[in-house]
């Protein structure tokens, strides 16, 4: 396999085991649990030996971290719109009706090497990986991970709360100019942050179209809290009232704005797309 990184042991103030000291010998990865996944795929070796969790590191020990063997990947040609790219990361436009990922061969995931280009980068993934999910009817920005580091970054900074995503949703029901959701979903805390930009009725029907701020990211969130609270989504046939009131079908949810600091240039970062042309529906009433 081909060598990623090379790193010489300097000397040592204490005795430490390679599973600890790896993750701030190697820039590629940079958390323990990533050492550890490592050492269990065989990718580090210590002066050209298969490394252990277990084994201790001593001064002038070479260090070498292997890239992960490429498996065979089928490629889904599906085109995407591809809103922002560049060596490291990418965001494009999901359209509905495809899982993000999965056990399928029609996902989202496995049609993104047929839109993006190669990430000439060291540390470059086999095959670029969306770092979170939307629901298959759920369509938008989806934000993906070219490299290693990247992929560890943005994973990190999902699970501190600093990426910030914004829904587009329309409801049934009048609901609040603005409302916190709080209920915990399959007993871990769940937040939701509404706010009002439209309401309309419709054969006598209140409506209201959201912005919806998810500040976690537990399964189908925002559909269960909106559904939960007697605001369910227009076109949910899990959650909602499995009925469709308009002519354009589907689910009228979807992800319009990221925003997020650069794994690697800590640039700010702000992706927005128009929002599909069925959610224009106050246009017309």
């Amino acid at each position: 396999m081909k060598i990623l990184e090379t790193h010489i042991v300097p000397a040592l103030d204490e005795k430490i085991r390679l599973q600890e000291y790896a993750a701030s010998a190697f820039k590629t990865i940079s958390t323990r649990s990533g050492i550890k996944k490592a050492i269990k795929r065989k990718e580090i070796l210590i002066d050209g030996n298969i490394g252990n969790t277990s084994d201790w590191i001593e001064e002038h020990q070479k260090l070498e971290l292997l890239q992960q063997e490429v498996p065979i990947k089928k490629v889904f040609q599906l085109g995407l719109e591809v809103v922002f790219e560049d060596n490291y990361l990418a965001v494009v436009k999901k359209p509905p009706g495809y899982p993000t990922s999965g056990n399928y061969f029609k996902t989202i995931e496995n049609a993104l090497p047929f839109n993006l280009n190669v990430s000439l980068e060291q540390d470059a993934l086999p095959f670029p990986l969306p770092v979170h999910r939307l629901d298959n009817p759920t369509s938008g920005l989806l934000l993906i991970a070219k490299t290693r580091t990247a992929q560890t970054k943005l994973n990190l900074a999902f699970e501190d709360k600093e990426i910030h995503k914004t829904y587009l949703a329309l409801i049934h029901g009048e609901a609040p100019e603005s409302c916190i959701y709080d209920s915990n979903i399959e007993g871990k805390t769940a937040i939701t942050r509404i706010k009002r930009i439209g309401a309309f009725s419709f054969k006598e029907n209140p409506y209201s179209l959201l912005e919806v701020f998810p500040e976690t990211g537990r399964t189908h969130q925002i559909r269960i809290h909106l559904s939960g609270n007697d605001f369910p989504i227009v076109g949910d046939m899990e959650y909602g009232l499995k009925i469709h009131p308009f002519q354009k079908k589907g689910l009228y949810l979807t992800a319009i704005a990221l925003n997020f600091k650069h794994p690697i240039t800590q640039k700010s970062m702000s992706v927005k797309i128009d929002p599909p042309q069925k959610f224009r529906i106050l246009k017309d009433f």
